[in-house]
Parts: structure tokens; C-alpha cells; sequence
């Protein structure tokens, strides 16, 4: 067990400094940065862009203490004020409740800094810091983290030589008052649709009803991909999918989860499902299919009757485990160029997967998520729940699967944080309590080596 009055020093020491780490998250915020070791490039709208870099960084090396590595980014989804922000999203708001609020608070800056934010809170409370630290910080998650499994897997006897375990918070609790420990993500395959026809953008008065539309045949593929209660109607997807448990399913009845909450996350009561339970099983252990968006279509305010001669639709399935993303992206190519080629269309279409990564389940009961949830019982004065999630982070499985090493996610922040969407949010008690966290948590890592 960590030493309580250590602890107690350095928990006092962040409460001291949190006005101060504050405005450390709005410095980062207000770094724009969606989209120093080299990745290489990458093909975005035909032009040959560099990757932005991975920052490997090491503090202590001390051969007595154990090495944990720590996963973040520091890029963020785009982010305009016009699209229904109540405040500038690059320039950090903190609202009468105490919510920081700004692209990338909780998402993931705001744990990228709480990791910066622990070392300094250890140097200025005179605390000798427990473990060995490296880090590993991407600039390409937003974009399914391109170039960083080739870093992984040739830095795997180099650079993170010696980790003996890995620590990832870019996740969230399941709700918005009790802390949780994942150890299991949703994979992805994440799909373009491109239907050409015409040969530039034509008038719909001129040449409506005698030419064949991108944009109908596209609405029709979409239609045929999933209903309106979310069954994916692509034949095949759900056949390696384990049959759900009786013993499984009671896994479920204990963990802590409002409906309440979920829906004011959601902004609606919109939910498929009424009960907590299938609600879960939905949002982790079973695919989903979601239909993203289109490129090529006008979309500014006001009328304008252009036939779109090109139109690109996207979407992504989520991948439970036993689900290979080859052999789902053969049985969506499959699928779609067949029920095309039933519109009798003269256009032309294009499928292709832009990535995709496996599901990735994690063992709850290594140490390393032993000394996380001591360290959540220390901060929060509350055991953990124990979570899977419907997300996705694949460098976790290639982290995993390469360095042969615990992979644990540590959330900082709440369910309702809005990650993606307009006003995310980090609580400022979240943030606080999770600077707390993370060097408890490396506190009880060294308690651990210690016993």
C-alpha cells in the first residue's frame, strides 16, 4: 500500500497548484491542432502531407523502479463556432459550474497535461517520484493514429524497452460520478462510398429526371446498411459474434449506470433501448453500424439546385472481438457492389476501407489495474466498476500485442464530457482529481513492487 502520508503531501500539493494547471490546459487548448519522431507522410485529398510527429519522452531510469509507459495525443477533432459552440473552442471557458470548456479539455489534452501536471506536483511537493516513466504522445489519433503502429513495432526493443506496463487515458467514465477501469475497446472499419456519374455538376431543371444522380443511387446503399433499431443488414457481420451468457449478463447488473444520466449525455431520450442492461451489451460487446456523413453534397444555408456529379458517403462499423476487419471489409465490398449492381445504374462506384482495427480486450486482474483501482479508492473513496467500451483507440491492441504488456485505460474524464461533439468539457474537479489519480496510481505501482 502507497504511503498515505506521501500521498497526502502530494494530493495537497495539487490542490495548491490547480489554478495554475488550469491555465496550463488553456495553453493547450488554444493550440490548434488537428490535424518529435518522424512518421513518415500520408495521401489526404490527393496532396502528400507530412505526419504530424510522435513525442517519445523519459523521465527516470532507475533500474529499481518499475517503467511504466504513458499513451496520449495531442490532436482534436475540428472544432468551428459556428457549428453551435457557446464559446470559442480553442480558448478554454470555465462556466459557473466549473466546466472547462474547449476542444480537447477532456479529449485528450486535459490527461496529456494532467501527466505533465503529476511530475511537477511531485518536484514541488519534494516527493521522490515512484516509477520510471516514458511516454508516448501522437499527433494522428483523430485519424486512426496512421504511422504509429510502425513506430510501435520498431521502437518494441529500442525505445520501449523495459516497460513493464501500459497506461492509457484518452477514455471516460461510464457516467458522471463514479470513476471506472476499462479493459475492453470496440475495434473499427471505417468505409468510403464514392458514386460518380456526370461529368461535372449539372442543373437539376436542365438535366433532372434524365440522367442517373449519385446522390439517389448512394441513398439507396445507405438504406440497405442498417436499420432503424440498428441492425446491421449486411449478411454475414454478426456470425463470429460469441452468443451472449447467462453468466455474462450478470456481469452487468452490477454495474453502476443511470438511463438519466445517459440521456442527458444524449441531450434526448432518443435511446434504442429502455434498460440499462441491453443498453451496454449495445454500446460494448455488440458491432454497430453508423452512417457518418457525405462529401460532394451542398449543405451551406439556403437553395441551390445542383445535380452533384461525384458523392462520397461514409461510415464505420464497430468490431467486437472475433471479428477480423479483412474479412468484414470483404463481406461489406461484397455487399455493396451487389445490391448496386441491382439499380441498374450507369454510374460508377468505389468502396473502399480507410482503416480499421481490431477489438481489444485487456485482463482486469493484472497488477496494474490492481494498483489503479487502489488508487481510485484513495482519490474518489469508492472500488471501481469494470468496463468495456464502444470505442476505439487502436494503438491499444498494437501496444499490447507488440510490447507483450498490460495495457490499462484510466480515465480522467465524465460520460458526459461531449468528446466530438460541440462544448466538450472537463469538469475541473476531474481534472484536479485526476491529476491526483495518476500519481497515486504510480504511487501504488511501487507499493505493489515493494509487497
Amino acid at each position: 500500500m502507497a504511503d498515505p502520508a506521501v500521498l497526502k503531501t502530494y494530493f495537497d500539493t495539487v490542490d495548491n497548484l490547480q489554478d495554475y494547471y488550469v491555465e496550463r490546459l488553456k495553453e493547450a487548448v488554444a493550440i490548434k491542432s488537428y490535424e518529435l519522431a518522424d512518421l513518415g507522410t500520408h495521401v489526404m485529398d490527393g496532396k502528400t502531407l507530412k505526419l504530424p510527429p510522435a513525442i517519445l519522452g523519459t523521465y527516470g531510469n532507475d533500474q529499481n523502479k518499475k517503467t511504466i509507459l504513458v499513451y496520449g495525443h495531442y490532436d482534436v477533432q475540428p472544432a468551428l463556432i459556428e457549428d453551435g459552440w457557446s464559446s470559442d473552442p480553442f480558448e478554454l471557458h470555465e462556466t459557473s459550474k466549473h466546466q472547462l470548456i474547449g476542444r480537447g479539455a477532456s479529449d485528450d489534452k486535459g490527461p496529456v497535461i494532467g501527466w505533465l501536471n503529476a511530475i511537477e506536483a511531485h518536484q514541488k511537493a519534494g516527493i521522490e517520484f515512484p516509477v520510471n516513466l516514458k511516454f508516448c504522445f501522437e499527433g494522428m489519433e483523430e485519424c486512426g493514429s496512421e504511422g504509429m503502429d510502425e513506430l510501435v513495432v520498431r521502437e518494441a526493443k529500442r525505445y520501449f524497452t523495459g516497460v513493464d506496463a501500459v497506461c492509457i487515458s484518452d477514455n471516460y467514465w461510464l457516467g458522471v460520478t463514479k470513476p471506472c477501469l476499462t479493459y475492453g475497446l470496440r475495434g473499427i472499419s471505417y468505409f468510403k462510398i464514392t458514386i460518380s456519374g456526370p461529368g461535372r455538376d449539372l442543373h437539376s431543371g436542365v438535366f433532372g429526371g434524365t440522367v442517373h444522380e449519385p446522390m439517389t443511387d448512394l441513398f439507396l446503399l445507405f438504406s440497405k446498411l442498417v436499420s432503424p433499431s440498428g441492425d446491421i443488414l449486411i449478411p454475414g457481420i454478426n456470425d463470429n459474434v460469441e452468443p451472449l451468457t447467462e453468466e455474462e449478463n450478470k456481469i452487468y447488473e452490477s454495474i453502476e449506470f443511470s438511463m438519466n444520466e445517459y440521456h442527458d449525455a444524449i441531450g434526448s431520450k432518443t435511446t434504442i433501448y429502455e434498460d440499462k442492461i441491453k443498453t451496454l451489451q449495445h454500446r460494448w460487446r455488440f458491432p454497430s453500424l453508423t452512417i457518418h456523413g457525405i462529401e460532394g453534397a451542398f449543405s451551406a444555408p439556403g437553395t441551390k439546385t445542383v445535380l452533384p456529379a461525384k458523392i462520397t458517403g461514409k461510415f464505420s462499423i464497430r468490431l467486437v472481438p472475433n471479428m477480423e476487419p479483412d474479412r468484414i471489409n470483404a463481406l461489406v465490398e461484397k455487399f455493396l457492389t451487389e445490391e448496386f449492381a441491382k439499380l441498374g445504374s450507369k454510374n460508377t462506384l468505389n468502396v473502399g476501407c480507410v482503416h480499421g482495427a481490431k477489438a481489444w480486450v485487456s485482463s482486469p486482474n493484472h497488477w496494474n489495474y490492481v494498483a489503479a483501482a487502489k488508487a481510485i479508492e484513495k482519490v474518489f473513496k469508492v472500488h471501481p466498476d469494470y468496463t468495456r467500451e464502444g470505442g476505439s483507440i487502436p494503438i491499444t491492441l498494437t501496444f499490447q500485442d507488440a510490447l507483450n504488456k498490460n495495457v490499462l485505460l484510466l480515465p480522467m474524464g465524465r460520460g458526459d464530457d461531449g468528446a466530438h461533439s460541440i462544448n466538450e468539457k472537463l469538469d475541473r474537479s476531474n481534472y484536479i482529481e485526476g491529476i491526483k489519480l495518476f500519481g497515486a496510481y504510480l504511487h501504488e505501482i511501487a507499493a505493489i513492487k515493494a509487497e
